[in-house]
């Protein structure tokens, strides 16, 4: 009996301790496995969403105003619907899908997908994306009771909170924000951007999922759930885009493409000391909120991209002002001096240059006032005699950034085209040839993007310094800054290109555009003082000049001395006709100079700049008074030696 007792006690002792060995493996060395098993048996993890970073407007302009924050997107909360289909019994199913086609209304198909939905061997289906928080609450009315009565786990039916981009300004800015798609990725749950800052910072503006963790068991009544991983929110962008000035421009600018029937346009402001982009309006729209439309249409498609950047166009007289400066940096001509532009006979080029009307003699002020090709043909002519080619190529590059990116933060900016010596087209024949200056001299082979040009005329506004155009104030995350271009060491860094004698006097030129005997009368911002400059020039329609299609131009900046923000708006194929007491539509003096006037005056009213010429009003006006208001009597003189020069003799 002993020996039996020993045994037996041997062999329960054995198994306890096999027992115990086999608790200790599932307990502690598989503790992760198994419990991982078991979790997912009774719990269910959904993913936490962040907010991607956001967009805000600059509300810092407006003088005596406190800035207050104004955001130009939203991220707002929306719902997806899933459901249990193992947590739901049998009998219960067709009553739960038809109350929820009741109340969703999917239609014949949405229908179909919730039958098929609803028969899934699975704990996780969604059943529909993107619903507001009206219809959420609706369904949750009806489930909650019901679910009780049938003794249905609630999250039977549940919910997974996700973010949609939503403007609450509609179309404004469309083409510079973009948006994102309306699926995100599975794996990443990132937002896909469709283009513009949206691209362009979509690694800044990326947050990180967190996680939430649900029970699955029927005794675990509430939807609520831990979370066990903090989601992270994106960077916030805080752009230079002041959204009254936007709204500003995009008003105008749509009512100038109708009035002169154009195939579109677009309009950039810029404040020129510090390079803050103020405004960036173009016309036809996009509203981003409605991409899905413009992305099937390939017309409408046309109206994402951002032209300002993306398209660059052989700028026309838009030139002239940075031509005069470099040959006034040469030394190769006196801006007073009589220079003879009768001919416009040119080495290298098989016909003679025209202006609009002949003139037989013109000094620095009549020339830009007149915009004549012959007396810049001429002033560069000297300049090559004098400097040679590749110096006025150089200058072309120093001093005003042709052929060079802006680098402002949105992607697909064309960086222009500027001839090279010594180099050849893919035709064989030299992109610089004997003619080539000429060319350059009345803005003509070569090409520039809107924001090129405004940088370039921004030397004159600043008195001589280059800046670098950029849509950003400041980066933030988590009460972080990772960006701030608002330091002052950001604007001492811009270098200066020319001297300030220089710019003073080539502004003293361009002031005579606005008035009477200038080619852009209709840009003049009644009660302020203003320069600037038109420009039209022919497009290329397969290979040649196009009489028919043109790109109008008016670029100036308000007021003189010291400017709230220079302006470029840009007409795309005006209807090309003459008007009757006002001139050629297709000009830059005609379609796009009154749509600078209103945009200024309105923007410089918004911003509370007080008029610097209370004289300078219309004719008509009583407040006009010809002696007193700006460059009136300067018009008056010049007008007179024109006279003398051109018509007396």
């Amino acid at each position: 009996m002993k020996s039996r007792f020993l045994s037996l006690a041997a062999l329960l002792l054995l198994l306890f301790g096999i027992l115990t060995a086999e608790f200790f493996r599932l307990g502690v060395i598989e503790h992760d496995k198994w419990a991982k098993l078991a979790d997912r048996q009774h719990y269910f993890v959904l993913k936490e969403p962040f907010h991607r970073g956001s967009f805000y407007s600059n509300t810092s302009l407006r003088k005596g105003h406190p800035e207050k924050e104004q955001k130009l997107v939203l991220e707002v909360e929306k719902y997806h619907l899933y459901a249990d289909p193992l947590s739901i019994p049998e009998l219960n199913k067709d009553e739960i899908r038809n109350k929820l086609a009741d109340i969703l209304r999917p239609g014949d198909q949405g229908y179909k997908k919730l039958t098929q939905d609803f028969n899934r061997k699975t704990h996780s289906r969604r059943l529909k994306m993107w619903l507001d928080k009206t219809e959420k609450e609706k369904i949750l009315n009806w489930w909650n009771p019901y679910a009780k009565l049938n003794k249905i786990p609630l999250n039977a039916l549940f919910f997974v909170s996700e973010y949609q981009r939503s403007y609450p300004f509609g179309k404004l800015l469309g083409q510079l924000l973009h948006t994102t798609q309306g699926l995100k990725d599975e794996k990443t749950n990132q937002a896909i951007p469709t283009g513009g800052l949206e691209l362009y910072f979509d690694k800044l503006l990326q947050g990180k999922v967190g996680k939430k963790r649900l029970a699955r068991s029927p005794r675990n009544q509430l939807e609520l759930g831990d979370v066990i991983e903090t989601p992270e929110n994106g960077a916030d962008i805080y752009l230079t885009i002041n959204h009254v000035i936007q709204a500003i421009a995009e008003e105008e600018l749509m009512k100038g493409v109708k009035k002169c029937k154009a195939k579109s346009g677009w309009a950039a402001m810029m404040n020129p000391k510090t390079g803050e982009i103020l405004a960036l309006a173009q016309y036809p729209f996009f509203d981003p909120g409605h991409y899905q439309d413009y992305y099937k249409d390939p017309i409408l498609s046309e109206a994402t991209k951002l032209k300002a950047v993306s398209d660059a166009n052989e700028p026309g007289s838009v030139m002239k002002p940075l031509n005069i400066a470099i040959a006034l940096k040469a030394g190769v001509f006196k801006p007073e001096e009589k220079i003879f532009t009768g001919k416009g006979i040119f080495k290298g080029r098989s016909k003679p240059l025209l202006d609009t009307r002949q003139h037989n003699y013109l000094n620095l002020d009549m020339a830009i006032q007149k915009s004549s090709n012959v007396y810049m043909a001429e002033i560069v002519d000297r300049l090559i005699a004098k400097k040679g080619a590749n110096w006025y190529r150089d200058e072309l590059v120093k001093t005003f950034g042709i052929g060079e990116k802006t680098g402002v933060e949105v992607p697909g900016e064309t960086k222009g085209v500027l001839p090279r010596l010594g180099k050849k087209h893919p035709n064989g024949t030299l992109e610089w040839s004997l003619a080539t200056p000429y060319s350059l001299a009345i803005g003509y082979n070569l090409q520039m993007n809107t924001l090129q040009i405004l940088r370039a005329h921004a030397v004159f506004a600043n008195g001589g310094i280059l800046v670098e155009p950029t849509l950003v104030r400041k980066i933030v995350k988590q009460g972080q800054t990772l960006l701030d271009n608002t330091l002052p060491d950001r604007i001492q860094k811009f270098p200066r290109v020319l001297p300030g004698e220089i710019t003073k006097r080539v502004v003293e030129a361009m002031q005579f555009t606005t008035k009477p005997g200038g080619t852009a009368r209709k840009a003049d911002v009644w009660g302020y003082t203003e320069a600037g400059k038109t420009s039209t020039s022919h497009k290329l329609v397969n290979g040649v000049y196009s009489k028919q299609a043109n790109i109008a131009n008016f670029v100036g900046f308000t007021p003189v001395k010291d400017p709230e923000f220079i302006l470029i708006v840009t007409m795309d194929e005006p209807e090309c006709r003459f008007i009757p007491g006002v001139g050629k539509n297709h000009h830059g003096g005609v379609a796009s100079a009154p749509v600078f006037r209103e945009i200024a005056r309105r923007t410089l009213e918004y911003l509370g700049s007080e008029p610097d010429d209370p004289f300078g009003f219309p004719m008509q006006d009583p407040r006009f008074n010809k002696e007193k208001a700006h460059w009136m009597p300067e018009t008056s003189r010049l007008h007179e030696m024109y006279e003398k020069w051109n018509i007396s003799n």
